[in-house]
């Protein structure tokens, strides 16, 4: 079947479905301009990511504040969601998806209008004190003096992403996993499926009868596994052809 076909076909799965949940990974983010984290070209291929463990945080948070800083708010800064983000969000407004399930931190798929997403490995978007508990939209701390400082008592500010060493957050979880067993279609962008728990949710949506549909440039863990239809190609591309045909086909 050429990609055409499996965009049609798909475009029909997506709009005979009841409930369609997405999941998405860093992959969906790249022609935003944020590179993935893991691969030939990773972010942990450049930085090393014990400055991004939990423990090392509490002991060095200076030394681990200069490394977030340079990755995820130098970077993170200006960026801009991308047509993939806005496809999703319009699917949402035509009440064909039901609810984004994201690895990633950059809140693009907020900016772009998704309204019910859940955060599997939190945000970059609010701080809170490791102190007092306060959090803080990131927007108003200042990154000049570092580590940055809790407007309340002082305490050290920390990211509400998890770092490794942390648990996935109880409630994103709860209801990530609640999409994996409701869906029965998952449409999966941009993860090449190795990060563990996160990649059991479509693992458990399969599980649960749901048909998967990958959005990659390259296979992933999820292909040959559990993919029923796996449309190769940048996920901007994909998703405005997909959106094409599923108001064609509706």
């Amino acid at each position: 079947m050429n990609l055409q076909d499996s965009i049609t076909r798909a475009a029909q799965w997506i709009n005979n479905s009841k409930h369609t949940a997405v999941f998405t990974g860093s992959g969906i983010s790249i022609e935003s301009g944020i590179p993935t984290f893991r691969g030939k070209e990773g972010i942990w291929n450049k930085y090393n990511p014990e400055m991004v463990e939990i423990q090392y945080f509490r002991r060095h948070p200076k030394e681990s504040w200069g490394v977030l800083k340079e990755i995820f708010y130098n970077y993170f800064g200006n960026v801009q969601p991308n047509d993939a983000h806005r496809v999703i969000a319009e699917l949402e407004k035509m009440g064909i998806v039901k609810a984004v399930v994201t690895q990633n931190i950059d809140n693009l798929h907020q900016e772009a209008g998704s309204k019910t997403v859940y955060e599997f490995h939190g945000t970059s978007r609010t701080m809170s004190c490791m102190g007092c508990g306060s959090m803080f939209e990131s927007k108003v701390i200042s990154l000049d003096v570092l580590p940055p400082r809790c407007m309340t008592c002082m305490g050290i500010l920390k990211p509400d992403f998890i770092f490794f060493g942390e648990p996935i957050p109880r409630e994103a979880s709860m209801l990530s996993f609640y999409e994996a067993q409701t869906a029965d279609v998952v449409l999966v962008i941009g993860t090449t499926g190795e990060v563990f728990p996160a990649c059991q949710v479509p693992i458990n949506a399969k599980e649960n009868g749901a048909r998967v549909i990958e959005v990659n440039t390259e296979p992933s863990q999820f292909t040959f596994g559990i993919t029923d239809i796996f449309l190769q190609g940048k996920a901007t591309e994909i998703m405005n052809e997909l959106l094409k045909e599923i108001k064609k086909t509706s």
